[in-house]
Protein backbone atom coordinates (compact mmCIF):
# COMPACT_ATOMS: atom_id res chain seq x y z
CA UNK A 1 0.00 0.00 0.00
CA UNK A 2 2.96 2.54 1.01
CA UNK A 3 3.87 2.06 -2.88
CA UNK A 4 0.63 3.56 -4.02
CA UNK A 5 0.63 6.02 -1.04
CA UNK A 6 -0.54 9.16 -3.58
CA UNK A 7 -3.08 6.92 -5.44
CA UNK A 8 -5.22 5.69 -2.00
CA UNK A 9 -4.79 9.32 -0.94
CA UNK A 10 -6.54 10.40 -4.16
CA UNK A 11 -9.03 7.77 -3.89
CA UNK A 12 -10.21 9.90 -0.51
CA UNK A 13 -10.64 13.34 -2.94
CA UNK A 14 -8.53 14.95 0.05
CA UNK A 15 -9.98 18.52 -1.09
CA UNK A 16 -13.75 17.63 -1.06
CA UNK A 17 -13.01 15.41 2.13
CA UNK A 18 -11.34 18.88 3.15
CA UNK A 19 -14.40 20.70 3.39
CA UNK A 20 -16.54 17.97 4.29
CA UNK A 21 -14.67 17.72 7.78
CA UNK A 22 -13.78 21.36 8.11
CA UNK A 23 -17.78 21.91 8.36
CA UNK A 24 -17.61 18.69 10.81
CA UNK A 25 -14.99 20.60 13.12
CA UNK A 26 -16.96 24.20 13.35
CA UNK A 27 -20.19 22.16 14.63
CA UNK A 28 -17.75 20.71 16.94
CA UNK A 29 -17.16 24.30 17.94
CA UNK A 30 -20.26 25.11 17.72
CA UNK A 31 -21.89 23.00 20.08
CA UNK A 32 -20.11 24.16 23.45
CA UNK A 33 -19.09 27.57 24.80
CA UNK A 34 -14.93 27.23 24.41
CA UNK A 35 -12.73 24.60 23.10
CA UNK A 36 -14.68 21.00 22.81
CA UNK A 37 -13.46 18.19 24.59
CA UNK A 38 -9.90 16.91 22.90
CA UNK A 39 -11.24 13.50 22.38
CA UNK A 40 -14.02 14.08 20.36
CA UNK A 41 -11.95 17.10 18.76
CA UNK A 42 -9.40 14.57 17.73
CA UNK A 43 -10.92 11.12 17.73
CA UNK A 44 -14.35 12.63 15.97
CA UNK A 45 -12.30 14.89 13.60
CA UNK A 46 -10.23 11.13 12.80
CA UNK A 47 -13.48 8.74 12.25
CA UNK A 48 -14.97 11.53 10.25
CA UNK A 49 -12.61 12.02 7.96
CA UNK A 50 -12.14 8.39 7.62
CA UNK A 51 -15.60 7.48 6.87
CA UNK A 52 -15.47 10.45 3.97
CA UNK A 53 -12.50 8.99 2.28
CA UNK A 54 -14.05 5.45 2.11
CA UNK A 55 -17.16 6.75 0.62
CA UNK A 56 -14.94 8.47 -1.78
CA UNK A 57 -12.94 5.34 -2.74
CA UNK A 58 -16.45 3.41 -2.83
CA UNK A 59 -17.85 6.77 -5.57
CA UNK A 60 -14.39 5.63 -7.08
CA UNK A 61 -15.31 2.11 -7.77
CA UNK A 62 -18.98 2.26 -8.64
CA UNK A 63 -18.24 5.15 -11.04
CA UNK A 64 -14.80 3.04 -12.45
CA UNK A 65 -17.04 2.92 -16.12
CA UNK A 66 -18.24 6.67 -15.98
CA UNK A 67 -14.76 8.32 -14.90
CA UNK A 68 -12.81 6.55 -17.83
CA UNK A 69 -15.08 8.48 -19.62
CA UNK A 70 -14.84 11.79 -18.21
CA UNK A 71 -12.04 14.28 -19.01
CA UNK A 72 -12.18 15.19 -15.52
CA UNK A 73 -12.16 12.01 -14.20
CA UNK A 74 -10.06 10.34 -16.62
CA UNK A 75 -6.89 10.27 -14.02
CA UNK A 76 -8.11 9.12 -11.24
CA UNK A 77 -6.29 5.88 -10.43
CA UNK A 78 -9.13 3.19 -10.74
CA UNK A 79 -9.59 4.49 -14.50
CA UNK A 80 -5.88 4.66 -15.44
CA UNK A 81 -5.23 1.20 -13.64
CA UNK A 82 -2.58 2.38 -11.11
CA UNK A 83 -4.75 0.40 -8.93
CA UNK A 84 -7.31 -2.57 -9.10
CA UNK A 85 -10.28 -3.31 -8.21
CA UNK A 86 -9.52 -5.77 -5.41
CA UNK A 87 -7.41 -2.50 -4.29
CA UNK A 88 -9.94 0.06 -4.16
CA UNK A 89 -12.47 -2.16 -2.48
CA UNK A 90 -10.20 -3.43 -0.19
CA UNK A 91 -8.96 0.35 1.26
CA UNK A 92 -12.54 1.64 1.35
CA UNK A 93 -13.73 -1.41 3.35
CA UNK A 94 -11.41 -1.17 5.79
CA UNK A 95 -11.58 2.84 5.96
CA UNK A 96 -14.98 2.56 6.76
CA UNK A 97 -14.22 0.02 9.40
CA UNK A 98 -12.06 1.66 10.95
CA UNK A 99 -14.15 5.05 10.94
CA UNK A 100 -16.85 2.85 12.66
CA UNK A 101 -14.73 1.55 15.17
CA UNK A 102 -13.19 4.95 15.82
CA UNK A 103 -15.93 6.61 16.26
CA UNK A 104 -18.04 3.66 18.00
CA UNK A 105 -15.33 3.18 20.35
CA UNK A 106 -14.05 6.72 20.95
CA UNK A 107 -16.28 9.31 20.46
CA UNK A 108 -20.31 7.60 20.61
CA UNK A 109 -22.80 5.68 19.24
CA UNK A 110 -25.04 8.07 17.84
CA UNK A 111 -22.30 9.59 15.92
CA UNK A 112 -21.30 6.51 14.60
CA UNK A 113 -24.73 5.33 13.54
CA UNK A 114 -25.16 8.90 11.69
CA UNK A 115 -21.87 8.69 10.52
CA UNK A 116 -22.10 5.19 8.97
CA UNK A 117 -25.57 6.28 7.34
CA UNK A 118 -24.03 9.53 5.76
CA UNK A 119 -21.34 6.94 4.24
CA UNK A 120 -23.85 4.40 2.76
CA UNK A 121 -25.89 7.58 1.68
CA UNK A 122 -23.17 8.81 -0.63
CA UNK A 123 -21.45 5.66 -1.41
CA UNK A 124 -25.42 3.44 -2.18
CA UNK A 125 -28.10 5.65 -2.49
CA UNK A 126 -26.41 8.86 -4.41
CA UNK A 127 -23.48 6.88 -6.31
CA UNK A 128 -25.12 3.43 -7.37
CA UNK A 129 -28.48 4.77 -7.65
CA UNK A 130 -29.49 8.30 -8.07
CA UNK A 131 -26.74 9.31 -9.99
CA UNK A 132 -27.84 7.14 -12.77
CA UNK A 133 -31.53 7.64 -12.16
CA UNK A 134 -32.52 11.33 -11.82
CA UNK A 135 -31.72 14.93 -13.12
CA UNK A 136 -32.54 15.75 -9.28
CA UNK A 137 -29.92 12.86 -8.06
CA UNK A 138 -27.80 16.20 -6.59
CA UNK A 139 -30.60 17.48 -4.64
CA UNK A 140 -31.95 13.97 -3.64
CA UNK A 141 -28.27 12.87 -3.01
CA UNK A 142 -27.19 15.98 -1.36
CA UNK A 143 -28.20 15.12 2.71
CA UNK A 144 -25.06 12.63 2.67
CA UNK A 145 -23.11 15.25 1.89
CA UNK A 146 -24.46 17.92 3.91
CA UNK A 147 -24.75 15.85 7.40
CA UNK A 148 -20.80 16.44 8.32
CA UNK A 149 -21.86 19.75 11.13
CA UNK A 150 -24.53 17.31 12.15
CA UNK A 151 -21.52 14.68 12.91
CA UNK A 152 -19.31 17.32 14.59
CA UNK A 153 -22.69 18.60 16.95
CA UNK A 154 -23.11 14.96 17.81
CA UNK A 155 -19.53 14.21 18.13
CA UNK A 156 -19.37 16.74 20.65
CA UNK A 157 -22.65 16.25 23.09
CA UNK A 158 -23.89 13.23 22.13
CA UNK A 159 -27.09 14.18 20.87
CA UNK A 160 -29.03 15.95 18.08
CA UNK A 161 -29.76 19.99 18.31
CA UNK A 162 -31.59 22.82 16.25
CA UNK A 163 -28.54 24.47 15.46
CA UNK A 164 -26.74 21.45 13.50
CA UNK A 165 -29.58 20.53 11.87
CA UNK A 166 -29.85 24.44 10.40
CA UNK A 167 -26.59 24.28 9.35
CA UNK A 168 -26.93 21.07 7.33
CA UNK A 169 -29.80 22.15 5.82
CA UNK A 170 -27.78 25.05 4.66
CA UNK A 171 -25.35 22.92 3.13
CA UNK A 172 -28.22 20.72 1.51
CA UNK A 173 -29.74 23.87 -0.26
CA UNK A 174 -26.30 24.87 -1.41
CA UNK A 175 -25.25 21.55 -2.84
CA UNK A 176 -27.30 22.26 -6.14
CA UNK A 177 -26.24 25.00 -7.45
CA UNK A 178 -22.35 24.54 -6.76
CA UNK A 179 -22.64 21.27 -7.92
CA UNK A 180 -24.88 22.49 -11.20
CA UNK A 181 -22.62 25.30 -12.16
CA UNK A 182 -19.83 22.76 -12.44
CA UNK A 183 -22.41 20.41 -14.51
CA UNK A 184 -23.27 23.22 -16.82
CA UNK A 185 -19.48 23.53 -17.63
CA UNK A 186 -18.68 19.70 -17.74
CA UNK A 187 -21.99 18.72 -19.87
CA UNK A 188 -20.67 16.85 -22.36
CA UNK A 189 -18.62 14.88 -20.44
CA UNK A 190 -21.87 13.82 -18.33
CA UNK A 191 -23.37 13.19 -21.71
CA UNK A 192 -20.55 10.93 -23.20
CA UNK A 193 -21.05 9.39 -20.01
CA UNK A 194 -24.58 8.62 -19.82
CA UNK A 195 -25.30 10.23 -16.93
CA UNK A 196 -28.65 12.34 -16.32
CA UNK A 197 -27.24 15.65 -15.14
CA UNK A 198 -29.89 18.74 -14.94
CA UNK A 199 -28.27 20.32 -17.87
CA UNK A 200 -28.30 17.12 -19.97
CA UNK A 201 -31.41 15.93 -19.95
CA UNK A 202 -33.04 20.02 -19.66
CA UNK A 203 -30.97 21.93 -21.16
CA UNK A 204 -28.20 24.64 -20.19
CA UNK A 205 -31.10 27.90 -20.08
CA UNK A 206 -33.16 25.57 -17.61
CA UNK A 207 -30.01 24.50 -14.98
CA UNK A 208 -29.24 28.35 -14.63
CA UNK A 209 -32.61 28.71 -13.69
CA UNK A 210 -32.57 26.18 -11.17
CA UNK A 211 -29.43 27.66 -10.22
CA UNK A 212 -30.48 31.23 -9.53
CA UNK A 213 -33.91 29.47 -7.65
CA UNK A 214 -31.47 27.58 -5.05
CA UNK A 215 -29.36 30.76 -4.54
CA UNK A 216 -32.23 32.92 -3.84
CA UNK A 217 -33.81 30.08 -1.28
CA UNK A 218 -30.22 29.43 -0.19
CA UNK A 219 -30.11 33.31 0.60
CA UNK A 220 -33.08 32.80 2.91
CA UNK A 221 -32.08 29.89 4.78
CA UNK A 222 -28.47 31.21 5.58
CA UNK A 223 -30.75 34.07 7.27
CA UNK A 224 -32.16 31.15 9.83
CA UNK A 225 -29.47 31.10 12.49
CA UNK A 226 -29.94 34.74 12.82
CA UNK A 227 -33.32 34.91 13.06
CA UNK A 228 -34.17 31.89 15.47
CA UNK A 229 -31.46 33.97 17.86
CA UNK A 230 -28.79 31.16 17.41
CA UNK A 231 -26.12 33.81 15.77
CA UNK A 232 -25.21 37.29 15.72
CA UNK A 233 -24.50 40.19 14.22
CA UNK A 234 -21.15 39.19 13.11
CA UNK A 235 -22.16 36.46 11.26
CA UNK A 236 -25.45 38.57 10.15
CA UNK A 237 -23.79 40.72 8.33
CA UNK A 238 -21.05 38.00 6.64
CA UNK A 239 -23.67 36.18 5.30
CA UNK A 240 -25.72 38.96 4.00
CA UNK A 241 -21.96 40.32 2.19
CA UNK A 242 -21.54 36.42 0.81
CA UNK A 243 -25.23 36.23 -0.63
CA UNK A 244 -25.03 39.40 -2.23
CA UNK A 245 -21.77 38.20 -4.07
CA UNK A 246 -23.36 34.53 -4.49
CA UNK A 247 -26.75 36.15 -5.79
CA UNK A 248 -24.56 38.26 -8.56
CA UNK A 249 -23.39 35.60 -9.57
CA UNK A 250 -25.85 33.74 -10.26
CA UNK A 251 -28.02 36.32 -11.75
CA UNK A 252 -24.51 36.87 -14.03
CA UNK A 253 -24.69 33.09 -14.79
CA UNK A 254 -28.10 33.71 -16.53
CA UNK A 255 -26.24 35.46 -19.55
CA UNK A 256 -22.60 35.08 -18.82
CA UNK A 257 -19.72 36.50 -20.44
CA UNK A 258 -17.77 33.10 -21.14
CA UNK A 259 -18.20 29.72 -21.34
CA UNK A 260 -15.66 29.44 -18.38
CA UNK A 261 -18.04 31.48 -15.90
CA UNK A 262 -19.81 28.52 -14.45
CA UNK A 263 -16.67 27.49 -13.33
CA UNK A 264 -15.82 31.01 -11.28
CA UNK A 265 -19.71 30.40 -9.78
CA UNK A 266 -18.20 26.72 -8.80
CA UNK A 267 -15.08 27.98 -7.49
CA UNK A 268 -16.66 30.95 -5.60
CA UNK A 269 -19.65 28.56 -3.82
CA UNK A 270 -16.64 26.61 -2.08
CA UNK A 271 -14.94 30.09 -0.60
CA UNK A 272 -18.47 30.97 0.09
CA UNK A 273 -19.13 27.93 2.10
CA UNK A 274 -16.24 28.16 4.07
CA UNK A 275 -16.48 32.17 4.79
CA UNK A 276 -19.62 31.37 5.93
CA UNK A 277 -18.85 28.72 8.17
CA UNK A 278 -15.36 30.75 9.60
CA UNK A 279 -17.79 33.39 9.61
CA UNK A 280 -20.47 31.16 12.25
CA UNK A 281 -17.30 30.05 14.43
CA UNK A 282 -15.99 33.98 14.56
CA UNK A 283 -19.79 35.01 15.55
CA UNK A 284 -19.86 32.67 17.96
CA UNK A 285 -16.55 33.38 20.18
CA UNK A 286 -17.45 37.02 19.47
CA UNK A 287 -21.29 36.75 20.80
CA UNK A 288 -20.97 38.61 24.02
CA UNK A 289 -19.03 41.64 22.71
CA UNK A 290 -20.63 41.84 19.04
CA UNK A 291 -24.14 40.63 19.63
CA UNK A 292 -26.99 42.97 20.42
CA UNK A 293 -29.91 40.77 22.24
CA UNK A 294 -29.34 37.95 19.77
CA UNK A 295 -27.78 35.37 22.19
CA UNK A 296 -26.67 31.65 21.45
CA UNK A 297 -29.51 28.81 23.30
CA UNK A 298 -27.06 26.67 24.98
CA UNK A 299 -26.86 23.08 24.54
CA UNK A 300 -30.12 21.45 25.16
Amino acid sequence: MTAHFKEYLQLTKPRVVALLVFCAVIGMFLAVPGIPPWRALVFGTLGIWMASGSAAAFNHLIDERIDKLMARTARRPLATGALSVRQVLVFAVLLGIASMLVLGLLVNTLTAVLTFGGLIGYALVYTAYLKRATPQNIVIGGLAGAIPPVLGWTAVTGHLHAFALQLCLIIFVWTPPHFWALAIFRREDYARAQVPMLPVTHGVAYTRWHVLLYTVLLVVVTLLPALTGYTGLVYLGGAAVLDVVFLYYAIRLMNPPDEYFAMRVFHYSIVYLMALFALLLADHWLLPAASSGLVLQPVG
